[in-house]
């Protein structure tokens, strides 16, 4: 059965920063359904500098600044590999103290930092939700929905919705140039943020198998943006996890009636209700998401999966292929791709699709296994199965 629950950013339209302030879905929350949370969940953290942050800012930032000016300076501070030299790693999300202590973070984490340190600059800052094609993403049994963020400091006018840059702004993003340019983007309020950040955690946590504790997370980003209801999805998702359904139910529902097109919360409505042992309620969510989504994210590759797993190698690389064609550089499908080619022989292809999967791995875990296996098959003759 799977479950998709929401990492990193989705497209929110809600979120901008002119929307009108809305009160908490307070009939969603069901506190006495869990304990008290281990460690408390406060927004003030997720922007809070630290001392260690201070410190590079009066050394490493300030003499940039001298000699850049005060937006240049942050810029190359934070992506010189002669000073953070930091990581891409989408394994956890992090506020803007940890992501500064461990030089990493996936693309919130280090929005979320460079915004902290511009803060105290006393720069302005303002977000933006950045429009690309949806990404997703595996983790055990869930599929996760993966959006991108960038940040804007400097200039002097914020306008919401679709906007323009002043000249004395600069656009900070930790993906290359060439991947956002012509990409449209939405401006977002920093409550918006705070609510991606905490929504992250809520599935981060419940992924680490704390489901009382990814209540709290998801709870949390709920009230700090009543908007962003990709957190009332999680807070679904953590209520089914806890075998609260008829609660999962609500929170999907509430969802569904502000976003009646989200292939998300249906695909979740029909495993909750199905569950529930509503038979022809999940047929009638199930069928409004066959016309939304004609072929579900990952689809082809549990096709393929299973063809590997049956030993029909052949079908497994076309399933494999399938999702590659759907999305090019997500590793996981260029890591099975690679395998069947090596099960059909084909050394040259599997080299070339574990390459893709190697410099495409969101994590340094991820990298490391791709690159063993690239340097073993490198050294190997495979065995050829026709």
């Amino acid at each position: 059965m799977k479950v998709l629950a929401i990492v990193a950013i989705v497209l929110v339209l809600a979120g901008c920063a002119s929307a009108p302030p809305a009160e908490p879905p307070v009939a969603a929350l069901h506190d006495n359904l869990f304990a008290p949370p281990a460690q408390p969940v406060r927004a003030a953290d997720v922007f809070a500098v630290s001392a260690e942050m201070k410190a590079f800012l009066a050394s490493d930032i300030e003499r940039l600044v001298r000699l850049k000016g005060t937006r240049r300076g942050l810029f190359e501070a934070l992506h010189d590999k002669a000073g953070l030299s930091l990581d891409y790693d989408g394994a956890q999300t992090r506020n803007a103290a940890e992501a500064f202590a461990a030089r990493k973070g996936n693309c919130l984490s280090l929005v979320i930092m460079t915004a902290a340190f511009a803060k105290e600059m006393g720069l302005a800052v303002r977000f933006q939700n950045v429009f690309a094609d949806e990404t997703w993403s595996r983790k055990g049994s869930f599929y996760l929905s993966i959006g991108h963020v960038n940040v804007v400091i400097g200039g002097t006018r914020v306008e919401p919705g679709y906007g323009h840059y002043d000249r004395d702004e600069m656009i900070i993003d930790f993906l290359p140039p060439a991947d956002v340019a012509g990409l449209r983007y939405w401006v977002i309020d920093e409550s918006t943020i705070v609510a991606m950040y905490m929504n992250n955690r809520a599935v981060e946590t419940l992924m680490a198998g704390d489901v009382n504790g990814a209540y709290w997370w998801a709870r949390a980003a709920v009230q700090q943006d009543p908007h962003f209801l990709s957190a009332m999805n999680t807070l679904a998702v953590v209520y089914r996890a806890h075998g609260n359904l008829a609660e999962a139910q609500q929170a999907l529902e509430y969802v569904l009636a502000r976003e009646p097109g989200s292939a998300t919360a249906l695909a979740n409505l029909v495993t909750v209700l199905e569950q529930r042992g509503d038979t022809a309620g999940a047929r009638r969510a199930a069928a409004r998401l066959a016309r939304i989504e004609p072929t579900a994210p990952f689809a082809y590759f549990e096709r393929g999966l299973a063809a590997m797993k049956a030993g029909d190698y052949r079908l497994a690389r076309d399933m494999f292929a399938r999702e590659v064609d759907r999305a090019a550089y997500y590793h996981e499908f260029r890591f099975w791709l690679a395998l069947a080619d090596m099960a059909l022989g084909d050394t040259e292809q599997a080299r070339a699709n574990l390459q893709v999967a190697l410099e495409n791995g969101p994590t340094r875990a991820d990298r490391d296994l791709y690159a063993a296996k690239l340097e073993r098959l490198r050294g190997e003759v495979p065995v050829i199965r026709r």
